[in-house]
């Protein structure tokens, strides 16, 4: 009798926070566990160092329950650079419908126009789930080139604005999501991935700082349009509180603070900041302290020089105990190889 007992106390501990889930939370009914190419490659990443990740994790990490291989930031960028963006003279890959593509010099199995599919396919042939980064809006060069909007009569420039433009990265513009075609195009976007076999989609600039409620509704209905189980992750951070039923209905996951690095003030600032969280974790709804700068980072980051963690050993276990009593996701940061 005390089995079942504590049983129907952890299952009340888990499931009582929140609002009633929805049907999308299911696809993250425990914190997504993953890695990431941000805090090693930034903006740089490459389709060898891809692969060479998602290997070691098949053969070490799998069966503990990491299963997420996620491609960072600006994969459609022929000429980017570490310790900061390249945004001088970028070589964007876009298709004709304003949507960009993974640049082929850097991801050699998406030329003829295949995307990322082969990727996508190479990773789920180790059992093992894909995921990219996107910025929120479309691209600034459809807007200038004036593109169509897949199977609309509208164009880029019929559904974008200058307004709230990211402040630290001018690829995209804001969608208007008031214009015809701004849903069509987010579709459009979704439908593309779901081809190429993502499972998990992290968009950025779009939680602070400032809230994006429109665009984050058009991106919840188009990746239920694709009829394709991607996991929905919002960033950066500190998402508003204020907004945390909104994010917690639409999304799966959602940034609690910004870019998180190795030093201790920002470690111990998630104490706070995860207990301003901890009402509002939800399953399949997850409130996310960012990834974990663990191991070898900066090899070619947006920033910080080419090091192991300066975390020291404590300090790892207290981020690894932390994050996980707090049930945030857990995306490795560090090369695996």
């Amino acid at each position: 009798m005390k089995k079942f007992g504590f049983i129907w106390i952890l299952f009340f501990a888990v499931n009582c926070f929140g609002q009633k889930g929805k049907s999308f939370h299911q696809w993250a009914a425990t914190p997504p566990m993953g890695w990431n190419s941000w805090d090693c490659y930034g903006p740089t990443v490459t389709e060898a160092e891809v692969k060479a990740n998602a290997d070691y994790m098949a053969a070490h990490l799998k069966q503990y329950g990491w299963e997420y291989i996620v491609v960072d930031i600006r994969w459609f960028v022929a000429n980017d650079k570490a310790l900061g963006y390249n945004q001088t003279d970028p070589q964007y890959s876009i298709d004709k419908y304003g949507r960009f593509t993974p640049a082929v010099n850097r991801f050699p199995s998406a030329s003829n126009g295949k995307g990322f599919k082969p990727l996508a396919d190479y990773i789920h042939s180790k059992g093992l789930k894909f995921g990219i980064h996107i910025m929120r809006g479309i691209p600034v060069i459809a807007v200038k080139n004036n593109l169509p909007v897949l199977n609309t009569n509208y164009t880029a420039q019929n559904i974008y604005s200058e307004r709230e433009q990211c402040e630290w990265l001018k690829d995209m513009y804001t969608i208007d999501a008031s214009k015809k075609g701004a849903a069509e195009y987010y579709n459009s976007i979704l439908q593309l991935y779901a081809q190429w076999g993502v499972d998990f989609i992290k968009v950025d600039d779009l939680s602070s700082p400032i809230y994006h409620e429109d665009e984050i509704d058009l991106i919840r209905k188009a990746i239920d349009k694709t009829g394709r189980r991607i996991v929905l992750s919002t960033s950066p951070g500190e998402t508003p509180v204020a907004h945390a039923a909104h994010v917690q209905q639409n999304a799966n996951m959602w940034r609690t603070v910004g870019d998180f690095w190795d030093n201790w003030p920002q470690l111990k600032e998630h104490f706070n900041v995860f207990e301003r969280w901890n009402q509002y974790r939800q399953t399949g709804a997850w409130p996310d302290g960012d990834m974990l700068p663990l191991g070898h980072i900066g090899i070619r980051a947006e920033r910080g020089a080419n090091r192991m963690s300066h975390f020291t050993k404590d300090e790892q276990i207290t981020l690894m105990t932390l994050w996980c009593i707090f049930r945030s996701p857990l995306m490795f940061g560090g090369d695996l190889p």
